[in-house]
């Protein structure tokens, strides 16, 4: 290595993302359900409690029951008149299958990836499945993606939603496979070391987001926001990491990202998670 690549590297590592917060404003809230208008009072009621920490007098809340829609298209060309900041909804309206753990539902699906909206899905209000703590409020939040370092977006909206003096967690989750994979590519190229490209690597990857939480700790204090923020960088399983984290800390709500890049199908681990985990709350952003 020349000692101008080294002097390269040694800015870029130095070069550290910077983290703005801006907490996001929510004035106009649409809640979809396929109930009718006595369910409708009493599922709204315990949404606007569980959501206390984005409610207040200038949220205007709207409603659509099982008779104002009958198809995706009739959701959709609601959602684009009342013009909502968020959608409170769960999976499979007008469907008996939330049942069964095999999707969300075409309601779901469509709305997710049609609109820039962001959707909080809730557990099924006839399904029974909801843990005890999941819809009493937002004190324990968790962000997660596998590239949280730069994601002002993500981490604003986790903040937002987590209520006065809870708890907000930052994890990120490096995927275990795909860097084994590259440690097998480099292990069968003489000239580089593999050890310590492993051990480099490893490193680098744990180290940015590590540091870009350290900004979010920093900013969060420096704004004096009554929230506390936790870190969780590790390598691992997603689905399996993810799992295992929201179970530990008992999280509330469960916030990331469903767009991918030409927003055609929802991205990465967002899809076995939003249809695995029927226990709690999902800001689907």
């Amino acid at each position: 290595m020349t000692n101008l690549d080294q002097f390269e590297s040694a800015f870029k590592s130095s070069d550290k993302a910077i983290y703005t917060f801006n907490r996001p404003r929510f004035a106009r809230v649409l809640v979809v359900t396929d109930l009718n208008a006595t369910g409708l009072s009493g599922f709204t009621e315990q949404i606007r409690s569980y959501l206390a920490v984005i409610d207040g007098d200038q949220v205007q809340w709207d409603a659509l029951t099982a008779d104002d829609f009958q198809s995706v298209q009739e959701v959709l060309e609601q959602i684009e008149k009342r013009k909502p900041d968020l959608i409170v909804t769960y999976r499979h309206l007008k469907s008996n299958a939330w049942q069964w753990p095999y999707s969300l539902g075409e309601y779901l699906d469509v709305m997710t990836q049609a609109t820039a909206v962001p959707v909080l899905v809730v557990p099924h209000p006839d399904a029974g499945r909801a843990h005890s703590h999941s819809l009493v409020n937002t004190d324990r939040v968790m962000a997660i993606t596998d590239h949280l370092t730069g994601d002002d977006a993500l981490v604003n909206m986790a903040i937002g939603f987590t209520a006065t003096n809870g708890t907000c967690w930052l994890s990120h989750v490096e995927d275990q496979g795909i860097f084994e994979r590259y440690m097998d590519t480099i292990a069968k190229i003489p000239q580089l070391n593999t050890d310590t490209a492993r051990e480099t690597i490893a490193g680098q990857l744990l180290k940015e987001p590590t540091d870009y939480v350290a900004a979010c700790q920093a900013e969060i204090l420096a704004q004096d926001v009554p929230v506390k923020m936790e870190r969780v960088v590790v390598m691992g399983k997603r689905i399996i990491e993810y799992r295992e984290i929201i179970e530990k800390h008992k999280i509330d709500l469960l916030v990331f990202h469903t767009k991918t890049a030409d927003h055609l199908a929802m991205n990465g681990a967002a899809y076995p998670l939003a249809v695995g985990l029927r226990q709690i709350p999902l800001l689907m952003i």
